[in-house]
């Protein structure tokens, strides 16, 4: 137990690091969709045996001795992924979906195959929050894992799984499990991404919030900036909230080739998506009142100038009443001849106007 004990700490150890990319094509020795293809005995890598079908037929000839081999490919075709479906006896189902992808994750078993999807995000950095932004990029990674063989299929411009290799090659008493220890890690490492985004997606949201609330000089934030925040949020959720069924599932009826070693390491993955699940949610609702409170703020904004309008339209009606009807142009009206008339109708209208600015701005409306 103390031995698989380092797989939690390599599965982040390969977040962190940024070593080659074995998933380049230019670095594949086997081609652009077979990322790498590798036999593992007790934990260490073998010399390259060729091609994936006398990879593995040169597994199965040493069966006696353990070991298994794990094939990585990105973005195979039907065609492409036929003869590897042949080869490790893939039900056309599970092929199916790891080819089209664009699947829910989930956890399926069929015969002694353990065929899982989990989705895959990334962190999109740009310079500025706006209404267009791309902040969380998905794909998809299947993982088929059998009694001798794990085979990844990934789809995405992200996702690599060159650093998370290396790190499992250089602990080789953790990769002795076998298939298990590998499906752990990747799912370990899937979720430690989870945790990662959360955090960079809370300083978009803490940014937004500020700029809601900032005081009243400053720029108003962009309804459309929270709206695709919260879209982006959206992503994220579909990513993380299905994968707790599968996830359960290998913590509580763990299929027969899962070691008995490494099923207990799967709490810790629930655990960790647990935490990333509910900071999601609390996300999301706390959008919700962002852009609640922004709103109201606009509300408010249009009210306080609506009151604006209003009391400088009171105003302006004093001496437009009382030019419209000295405009009139009766001959008998009072003071019409009278030498001061003329002062003393403007005294009056500009004294009325201004007891009517002075009343309206002492209660707010100015």
């Amino acid at each position: 137990m103390s031995m698989v004990g380092g797989l939690r700490r390599m599965a982040r150890l390969a977040r962190r690091i940024r070593r080659v990319d074995l998933s380049h094509p230019a670095r594949s020795p086997l081609g652009s969709t077979v990322v790498n293809c590798v036999v593992y005995r007790d934990g260490k890598r073998l010399a390259d045996s060729g091609g994936v079908a006398e990879t593995v037929r040169h597994l199965r000839r040493h069966a006696g001795r353990g070991g298994f081999v794990w094939l990585g490919l990105h973005e195979p075709s039907e065609a492409e992924f036929a003869g590897v479906a042949e080869l490790f006896g893939l039900h056309p189902l599970a092929v199916e979906d790891a080819v089209h992808a664009h699947q829910r994750p989930k956890l399926e078993q069929y015969g002694d195959v353990l065929f899982a999807v989990f989705k895959t995000v990334t962190y999109v950095e740009h310079e500025a929050l706006t209404a267009t932004s791309e902040v969380v990029d998905t794909g998809e990674l299947m993982v088929f894992t059998g009694p001798d063989f794990v085979v990844t299929v990934r789809h995405g411009r992200h996702g690599s799984l060159g650093p998370l290799r290396e790190d499992l090659e250089a602990h080789p008493e953790q990769l002795a499990y076998g298939p298990s220890a590998v499906l752990y890690a990747l799912a370990d490492h899937v979720v430690d991404e989870y945790l990662a985004v959360v955090d960079a997606v809370q300083n978009d949201i803490e940014l937004v919030e500020t700029e809601v609330f900032a005081p009243r000089t400053a720029p108003a934030a962009d309804p459309g900036r929270i709206y695709q925040l919260k879209r982006e949020l959206l992503e994220l959720k579909r990513a993380t909230v299905p994968l707790a069924r599968p996830l359960d599932a290998l913590i509580t009826r763990p299929p027969a080739v899962v070691d008995p070693a490494i099923r207990p390491y799967f709490r810790d993955v629930g655990d960790h998506l647990a935490r990333a699940t509910e900071q999601i949610n609390a996300f999301d609702g706390l959008i919700d009142s962002i852009l609640q409170a922004h709103l109201a703020q606009v509300t408010v904004a249009q009210n306080e100038d609506m009151r604006k309008i209003t009391a400088w339209a009171a105003i302006v009606a004093v001496p437009t009443m009382v030019c419209g009807i000295y405009g009139m142009n009766f001959e008998h009206m009072p003071e019409l001849r009278w030498a001061y008339g003329y002062p003393l109708v403007l005294s009056v209208m500009a004294t009325a106007c201004f007891l009517l600015h002075r009343g309206f701005k002492r209660n707010g409306w100015l």
